[in-house]
This record gives structure tokens, C-alpha cells and sequence, in this order.
């Protein structure tokens, strides 16, 4: 039995989605941007951009399309590598992008 959704009930639930969201992501840094943190958790806290990012990008290199890849035969995990020493010696943001994706195309067709 296939039933029908309205718009106005889409509209709605993606405005009653925006809405939680932005509650749970703004009202816990408007209530601790009121405090002075200790100093230690100010450190803990600059990490999680880093560990959320890391999590994200080994996911995608690791499994891409869901699936689990053999590293040796995984272009993207090369890429992913090159792309590390390359910003790892530079620090440039530009220029490891570009890298990786070059090392990934060059990869890709050989691999």
C-alpha cells in the first residue's frame, strides 16, 4: 500500500529538522561560550575538528561504496598517503588537494 505525502508535510518536517538541529548545535555554545573552560579542556576540545575529519576521510578511503577495499589495491588509500606527506612538508591546504587528486586519477588508471 503506497501512501501519498503532501507538501506542506514535507516543508514541515524539514523545517521541524532544521529547527532541532540548529538547537542542539548552537544552544550548548551559547551556553558555554558564557564560561571561562579550564585550560585542559579547551586543549581536549581542538581536538574533535581533527578526530571528526580523520574518522570521516579513513571511512571513505577505507570503504568506499560501503565496501572494504585491499589497501594494496586501493588507489585512494595511496592518494590518501600522498596527500599527508605532501601537506605533512608544505603545509598547504592547495597544494595537497591537488596532489591527492592527481595521485588518486593517476592511481585510479593504473591500479
Amino acid at each position: 500500500m503506497k501512501t501519498e505525502v503532501s507538501q506542506s508535510v514535507i516543508i514541515t518536517v524539514i523545517i521541524g529538522m532544521a529547527v532541532v538541529n540548529f538547537g542542539i548545535r548552537f544552544l550548548p555554545i551559547a551556553v558555554l561560550s558564557r564560561f571561562d573552560l579550564p585550560k585542559p579542556v579547551l586543549r581536549w576540545l581542538s581536538f574533535v575538528p581533527v578526530s571528526v575529519m580523520g574518522a570521516l576521510v579513513a571511512s571513505q578511503v577505507l570503504r568506499p561504496d560501503d565496501t572494504w577495499v585491499a589497501p594494496l589495491g586501493n588507489p585512494g588509500f595511496f592518494a590518501a598517503i600522498l596527500t599527508a606527506l605532501v601537506f605533512r612538508f608544505t603545509r598547504s591546504f592547495l597544494g595537497a588537494t591537488v596532489a591527492g587528486v592527481v595521485a588518486f586519477v593517476a592511481l585510479r588508471a593504473v591500479l
